[in-house]
């Protein structure tokens, strides 16, 4: 083997090694997104989870076939991350959750907006926080709050501005108990055991179970290290 050849062998290596180890979950969690496919995730929309899963088997399915054949289109795997256009149907998780506590990195690019559905119930908000045409939305305040919430509620604005610049790599830490949600950003408490309000019917809790979705609005998004450790009763 040449010298020349080796060196470059030695690299590709390394870089493997890099992504493989950027997607090892801490002790507890698993893997959400395994780094190199889209194993375990479908396609999904804003829409009531608990419709979806009262729906005929049929027109369930063929529902999730149409939602997920959109994601395709728009979301792929790249060097570990996973990649979204800022188009297309939200990356859902196969799986349905309860109680857990979820570990994720994004980063985005100016004038694009997005969130992170919690058992399929719209979100924990992530701004373009620049943008001053959604100052009076509360983009300015920053991400992470539970932007889908009534006003004044507890939760809807994050506590602290937490966000990055952009270019740099944003993380969520989201502690979900019954309706209770807690929220870090970049280790900052965002949001303090705040009841997550069921979107679909204000007047009901939200769903005991439900999947995580992220969710794609108007600008590329990456995601990375995605973990989830399930909290029993």
């Amino acid at each position: 083997m040449s010298q020349k050849f080796a060196c470059a062998f030695a690299i590709l290596c390394a870089a493997a090694t890099v992504i493989v180890a950027a997607q090892k979950p801490p002790a507890g969690f698993t893997a959400l997104f395994n780094g190199r496919d889209l194993t375990g995730w479908r396609g999904g929309d804003t829409f009531d989870h608990r419709a979806l899963l009262a729906m005929p088997e049929a027109e369930r399915a063929a529902r999730i076939a149409t939602w997920t054949a959109s994601m395709k289109a728009h979301w792929r795997a790249e060097n570990g991350e996973l990649v979204n256009d800022g188009q297309g149907a939200y990356a859902t998780t196969e799986k349905d959750y309860g109680d857990f506590e979820l570990l994720l990195e994004y980063r985005t690019v100016a004038l694009a907006d997005s969130g992170i559905y919690l058992r399929g119930v719209p979100q924990v908000q992530i701004w373009d926080y620049t943008e001053k045409a959604k100052f009076e939305l509360g983009a300015d305040k920053g991400s992470g709050g539970l932007w889908n919430n009534s006003p004044g509620a507890p939760g809807k604005d994050p506590l602290v501005f937490a966000d990055k610049p952009f270019g740099e790599w944003n993380a969520f830490r989201v502690l979900m108990v019954g309706s209770k949600v807690s929220v870090w950003l970049n280790g900052k408490l965002v949001v303090d055991h705040a009841t997550l309000e069921h979107y679909y019917d204000r007047k009901t809790p939200i769903p005991d179970r439900g999947p995580i979705q992220l969710q794609t609005h108007g600008g590329e998004i990456r995601w990375r290290n995605i973990f989830i450790r399930e909290i029993s009763n």
